[in-house]
């Protein structure tokens, strides 16, 4: 307990004391973000804002774990994933800043990259860890053999959460608060299980976003970008992959599960209808229109984060009759 603990301590302190320097970095060569011009009115005024902050924080994070690990395949593959996802993201940052508009990397690119990886995370799984092909379903207690399958099951994992946690980058420390909550039930849930490696990789990964909010919080001075919410979404998606929770990791992070849905909906109702669900997606978008502060939203999506991942990991425990 003691590792975590100093692993997620460390993570934080590397944040806090290299952001300032990198922000000014980052200032100095007008890396700053770009805003759509069809979002939110009050979000042209962010324009500018430092971004790639998920630099430092994976910088955090890989430098805390590479000292603490004993480099088990379980965390050295959830690790792997994460920091591919982190450097998918910032090549889709630097293409962003190099254009100066809010494009990034082809849509062909990010699948074909997102498929090695997924692929990558699988062979770990399977054939140095170990892990048996089979979907566990926690809440019946039930498992599913896959077999070939289950490359397709680890790539609906990785895409999904990537793409869920990137929808949720878009208000100041929204998406590293819903982060470090899942991952600090990934905490509970590998400390039960024994996997003490990924649990101090899950402390790490924590004390990083935590350290990043410090920065990121309303009024934010950077944001994580890319580099930052695929980094993070690769993270969480390789623990449910090695600590075979990917049905819970639905629950587990309900609120980006539900930030993906109001896009889904939105877009399948605009083009059936012709009319939007919500005046905005993703939903924290609608919340904003209808005059809710920014920082109400942020704290109930923080409850509401909180509440899936109790939920989750109290159900995690049954399954395991602790």
């Amino acid at each position: 307990m003691g590792r975590i603990l100093f692993g997620g301590t460390a993570a934080l302190l590397i944040c806090i004391f290299l952001s300032p320097r990198f922000i000014e970095f980052l200032r100095e060569r007008e890396f700053g973000q770009h805003i759509r011009e069809d979002g939110p009115e009050g979000h042209h005024q962010k324009a500018g804002t430092p971004t790639m902050g998920g630099i430092i924080l994976f910088l955090a994070v890989s430098v805390s774990f590479l000292i603490l690990t004993n480099y088990e395949w379980r965390s050295v593959g959830v690790f792997g994933a994460a920091i591919a996802c982190a450097l998918l993201g910032f090549a889709d940052d630097y293409t962003k800043l190099i254009k100066r508009r809010s494009l990034g990397l082809r849509a062909r690119t990010k699948l074909a990259v997102t498929i090695a990886i997924s692929l990558g995370l699988w062979f770990i799984a399977t054939q140095e860890a170990h892990l048996p092909s089979t979907l566990w379903l926690r809440f019946v207690d039930y498992h599913i053999d896959l077999g070939p399958l289950y490359p397709l099951l680890i790539y609906l994992v990785v895409a999904g959460t990537t793409s869920a946690v990137n929808l949720t980058d878009g208000l100041d420390g929204l998406a590293a608060g819903c982060a470090a909550i899942v991952l600090l039930a990934y905490i509970g849930i590998t400390f039960l299980a024994g996997d003490f490696d990924l649990a101090i990789l899950s402390g790490c990964l924590v004390g990083a976003c935590i350290g990043f909010l410090w920065f990121n919080a309303f009024p934010a001075t950077i944001f994580m970008g890319d580099t930052g919410s695929l980094g993070l979404g690769g993270a969480i998606a390789g623990l449910a992959v090695m600590t075979k929770t990917e049905v819970l990791l639905i629950l587990l992070g309900g609120i980006f599960v539900i930030e993906a849905l109001s896009v889904v909906i939105q877009v399948i109702s605009f083009q059936m209808t012709r009319k939007r669900v919500f005046l905005m997606a993703p939903i924290h978008h609608h919340f904003e229109l209808k005059a809710w502060s920014e920082t109400k939203i942020i704290l109930r999506f923080w409850i509401v984060a909180s509440i899936c991942a109790a939920i989750g990991f109290t159900i995690f425990r049954q399954s395991r009759g602790v």
